[in-house]
């Protein structure tokens, strides 16, 4: 197995050769990775689900589209937030229900009233679920070639085009990497 360092903040966008249908061109921000295993939401996956029919308080809050996302097929009936503060809060001063991950990204304490971050965000999703790996389980799919890690950006949060995210993130890349944005969604009509 392959060492690899904390990939925290970062990005996993999905290879065209991934097979599982839950990540499917999918871009995943991990909020967690160490030896004990990680943890990520999907960023580009909104359902049908208005964030005020779960987490009325909340939905003034949430960014374009205002739905709840599928952050993955663990644990769908938990509710996870992950928001932006801009500037991304010192950290003696990040605000009270907000726990910085990356930079200016962390998540949001969906227990605490909304109204004591409503001054602070920048933006904000709700997510349904995760995707979560065991220990050593995404280093394995790293080493398959089952995802590229790339630097997040904290507009990635919350893309107001979450259908275009993964095109949107590969082609902001260097190299050959940038091509694969181009790759077509059924190879079979090429």
């Amino acid at each position: 197995m392959t060492e690899v360092s904390s990939l925290t903040g970062r990005l996993l966008v999905a290879t065209p050769a991934l097979a599982d249908p839950n990540f499917d061109r999918a871009v995943v921000l991990l909020l967690d990775h160490d030896e004990k295993g990680s943890l990520g939401v999907v960023l580009n996956r909104p359902t049908p689900v208005g964030v005020g029919d779960i987490l009325e308080g909340w939905a003034d809050l949430a960014g374009e589209p205002g739905v709840v996302f599928q952050g993955g097929p663990v644990q769908l009936d938990s509710a996870l937030g992950v928001a932006v503060i801009p500037g991304g809060g010192s950290v003696d001063r990040a605000p009270l229900g907000w726990k910085r991950v990356h930079g200016a990204i962390g998540l949001v304490d969906l227990e605490a009233p909304p109204e004591l971050l409503a001054s602070a965000l920048g933006s904000l999703r709700i997510f349904a679920g995760y995707a979560g790996w065991g220990p050593g389980q995404l280093e394995d799919e790293l080493v398959e070639g089952a995802w590229y890690v790339v630097e997040s950006e904290p507009g990635d949060v919350s893309c107001p085009c979450p259908e275009r995210l993964w095109r949107e993130v590969l082609r902001r890349q260097r190299g050959e990497l940038a091509m694969v944005a181009t790759y077509p969604d059924d190879p079979s009509l090429n």
